[in-house]
């Protein structure tokens, strides 16, 4: 071993300076390759920990990794906050803990840092503030909301009746690009904020997106305000049945693949509804209900007549008699004069009369008409060498078809429905849709681009090994070897043999070392002449050393 570095310290001194360098700088560039490469390879993933937050909450995020000592990066041109893949779910736990981020708005929260003896106007405007907050909150909760801000105005209470009022809201929707809200959702957002403030009514709320659309307009409350999502959803409902219909009744005649079939309804949804009240006569007074009865009688008339000359003392009163008067027995009895007697009688009776009150609401979502059309294919005929040919169907199969298509929805002429059944050859030409190659598709670019960045550093490594530092070691590589001694020789190369002995093997190295000897002979006078100094320090050594 001692040899052996001897030998590498005596190459290393026929280095000249230049060749140091090379090799110096080979191998400080092969290190700088092996570290990028370890360390491209150690490089986390990024994941987004937040997006689209502002930067009110960005500067406190950022504030709360850099105590948490958590590497991060920024995307999106600061919108987007990225954090190792490893760490992003502890981190957003540990963020939460902390209350971050706040989305801009602040809720009940705000009622936890109330100070003491603040007034009373000071603590509704913080009650107010809050509540339009959570509202906010809730409303952002949506898929397609960005963000919303919402407004409040809370009448103060008042005991007198007249002049109260009811309290109202405006809600500002900023969506995300490309998304909407149809009327379903609109009218979610209503009911939301009307239920969340008492006597608030769903007509005393406003709805107002990014681009000033108000999306509340002509909006009752109800979700009736015409034609929505889900009406136009149960419209495509009943035209997939019906032609589920179609289709299954004429699979079985024709085939799956040689019918077509579209339905087109017209559906009625508005909502009528109707009262009407109706008389009858009573044709039986019998039969009928006695409602009430009333009866009147009056008799005019007196048993004595009047008499005397007509003056003041006929118009007074009789004088009661003072005596009885007696009449003489057997005499006759006075005449009394009579008049008749005038009698008046009415009777009036009511009977129920025969009513009928009908209220009738008509159903949502009647089918006013419908409209079919199929299309069937020739039909599929093969002869007896197995030739296979289509030909057209024929009337009887028409006919039997129409009437088939009639039963099945329900065909109805008196409403308008109208079906139209043509037979017609069908284009089986299918479209060809031409192959990706290979090199154009996705995964073979990212491979490609992924081989390449290994093949790159690859071609560097072999060139930095073969093109700087090989070059350098060349003189290192090509020294000449030490002679052996003719006893080493023998024994590490064991040519001994039964027959054989150390003086023949002598007889055969002797021309072996005088050609070592001229070898290194020559060795020495190359360098020499390539680096006088090192022969000169030589020499020198041997002067020193009386040799």
């Amino acid at each position: 071993m001692a040899e052996q570095a001897r030998i590498s310290a005596t190459g290393l001194n026929q280095l000249n300076p230049r060749q140091m360098i090379s090799i110096a700088v080979g191998v400080a560039a092969l290190i700088a390759l092996l570290t990028s490469l370890w360390m491209w390879g150690q490089a986390p993933d990024y994941r987004v920990l937040y997006s689209n937050i502002s930067d009110r909450d960005g500067g406190s995020i950022i504030e709360s990794l850099q105590q948490l000592n958590v590497p991060y990066k920024f995307a999106e041109g600061g919108g987007a906050v990225l954090v190792p893949s490893n760490l992003v779910y502890e981190t957003r736990l540990k963020l939460a803990t902390q209350g971050l981020p706040k989305g801009g708005t602040v809720g009940f929260e705000l009622m936890e840092n109330q100070k003491f003896g603040i007034s009373q106007f000071a603590e509704q405007v913080n009650y107010q503030r809050a509540l339009e907050g959570e509202l906010a909150r809730s409303v952002q909760s949506i898929a397609a909301v960005q963000g919303a801000r919402v407004h409040l105005a809370i009448p103060k209470p008042t005991v007198f009746v007249k002049e109260q009022q009811k309290p109202s809201a405006s809600v500002v929707l900023t969506l995300h690009p490309g998304r909407f809200l149809d009327s379903a959702q609109v009218s979610a957002i209503v009911h939301l904020i009307s239920s969340s403030v008492p006597d608030m009514s769903a007509k005393n709320v406003t709805v107002v997106d990014q681009s000033g659309t108000l999306l509340s307009a002509n909006h009752d409350g109800i979700g009736n305000e015409g034609l929505d999502a889900s009406q136009l959803k149960y419209i495509r409902q009943i035209e997939q049945n019906y032609v589920q219909r179609v289709e299954a009744i004429l699979t079985p005649m024709v085939g799956a693949t040689n019918v077509r079939a579209q339905v087109t309804a017209d559906i009625d949804f508005s909502q009528t509804e109707q009262t009407a009240e109706s008389y009858k006569p009573n044709t039986n007074p019998k039969d009928s209900t006695l409602r009430s009865q009333q009866s009147v009688e009056s008799t005019n008339g007196s048993a004595t007549s009047a008499s005397g000359v007509p003056g003041a003392l006929s118009n007074q009163p009789p004088v009661p008699a003072t005596a009885p008067i007696t009449a003489a027995a057997g005499s006759p009895a006075p005449a009394i004069s009579s008049t008749p007697t005038s009698m008046h009688k009415e009777s009036t009776v009511n009977y129920e009369v025969d009513r009928t009150i009908r209220h009738t609401t008509l159903p949502v979502g009647t089918i006013k008409r419908i409209s079919i059309a199929v299309v069937v294919n020739n039909r599929k005929v093969t002869d007896a060498k197995g030739v296979v040919s289509f030909k057209p169907l024929t009337a009887d199969e028409k006919t039997q078809i129409n009437n088939l298509v009639s039963d099945a929805v329900g065909f109805d002429q008196s409403r308008g429905d109208t079906l139209n059944v043509q037979n017609v050859a069908f284009n089986d030409e299918k479209e060809i849709t031409p192959e990706v190659p290979l090199w154009k598709q996705p995964d073979t670019i990212e491979l490609a681009k992924n081989l390449a960045k290994y093949l790159l550093i690859a071609v560097v490594m072999l060139f930095v090994v073969f093109g700087i530092i090989k070059p350098a070691l060349k003189p290192l590589l090509a020294r000449p070897a030490q002679p052996m001694d003719t006893a080493t020789a023998a024994e590490e190369t064991g040519t001994q043999t039964a027959g054989g002995t150390a003086e023949q093997y002598a007889a055969h190295a002797a021309p072996a070392a005088a050609q070592s000897y001229e070898h290194g002979l020559q060795a020495a006078r190359q360098i020499a002449q390539q680096d006088p100094k090192i022969v000169a320090s030589v020499i020198k050594e041997w002067v020193n050393g009386n040799e």
